[in-house]
């Protein structure tokens, strides 16, 4: 897919607003023990411009039913950032249907350090 970036500059937070999404398979029941891994982290910089930084184990963690369904909507984000960024970034902010539900939107990654040590590992898309 891509390399792993770093999201941090010594010291310097670089300003975008992000949101991540995580992954439930058709199963995922809210009640259960289960925990929905992140699988997609968005970024949006000043610009307006998105990058997607995607889970590493992507193909590990999503069911192979919907594997392909996964990817093909990866392939779409990349396409319709081209287009509408702002536009898809809202959509992505707010997903809470299917296979990828927004888990975190913010503007400071430093809120969220999980989701600042777990980003280091993604591999942009």
């Amino acid at each position: 897919m891509g390399e792993n970036i770093k999201i941090s500059n010594a010291g310097k937070e670089p300003k975008f607003q992000f949101c991540t999404l995580e992954y439930r398979p058709q199963n995922w029941d809210i009640a259960s023990s289960q925990i929905a891994p992140v699988i997609l982290l968005v970024l949006r910089d000043e610009q307006g411009n998105l990058r997607f930084l995607v889970h590493p184990e992507l193909r590990i963690i999503v069911h192979s039913r919907d594997l392909d369904y996964i990817e093909s909507l990866l392939l779409d984000f990349g396409e319709r950032a081209k287009q509408h960024p702002e536009d898809l970034f809202k959509q992505l902010s707010f997903l809470n249907v299917g296979p990828l539900v927004t888990k975190e939107i913010g503007s400071s990654l430093s809120e969220f350090p999980a989701i600042q040590k777990l980003s280091s590992d993604f591999v942009q898309l």
